[in-house]
């Protein structure tokens, strides 16, 4: 039987994003972020979820994406404790579609002659194949556009370096 990966799949700045979904504790709408003084261009602030103060990063920026007007489908992925040495972290992405199981097969990774910022980040790229049957004929037009190659971000490594966590 061919292994899979559960992953949360994501838009940033107009791509397709996924990180793991076991680094996922929660999803939560977006809420006013208290902004914190001097603070990095990625820290986008705390906010009070259900009683503990969260650290919430502007995932865009911490890529070098640049930072963008807020939207109504901002969504925050809110990570889980080990992912950040055991602080409370969530971070901000334009809006999350879903989670899906992707098949090994499925997923290709970055040569090793590529060694951009970014490709340190990312685990691999995932090919999306649209489902069969009729399922696929009703959604053609809301998926037409859309893209089927998923970046999927290795938020471990994302974390460790650019916020200087230690795992």
């Amino acid at each position: 039987m061919a292994q899979t990966v559960d992953v949360v799949e994501f838009n940033l700045g107009g791509e397709l994003y996924a990180l793991d979904i076991q680094l996922a504790r929660e999803i939560v709408e977006m809420m006013p972020i208290t902004t914190i003084p001097r603070a990095p261009p990625y820290l986008s602030g705390i906010i009070n979820l259900r009683g503990e103060i969260t650290t919430i990063l502007d995932l865009a920026n911490m890529l070098g994406m640049g930072r963008k007007e807020a939207t109504e489908s901002q969504k925050i992925i809110v990570l889980m404790s080990e992912v950040a040495g055991g602080m409370n972290v969530g971070v901000i992405v334009d809006e999350v579609h879903s989670v899906i199981q992707v098949p090994e097969a499925d997923i290709e990774k970055l040569g090793e002659g590529i060694t951009s910022d970014i490709s340190r980040f990312v685990k691999g790229i995932i090919k999306i194949s649209p489902e069969g049957g009729d399922k696929n004929a009703a959604t053609d037009k809301k998926s037409e556009g859309k893209k089927d190659l998923v970046i999927w971000i290795d938020m471990l490594k994302v974390m460790k370096d650019l916020v200087n966590v230690k795992n």
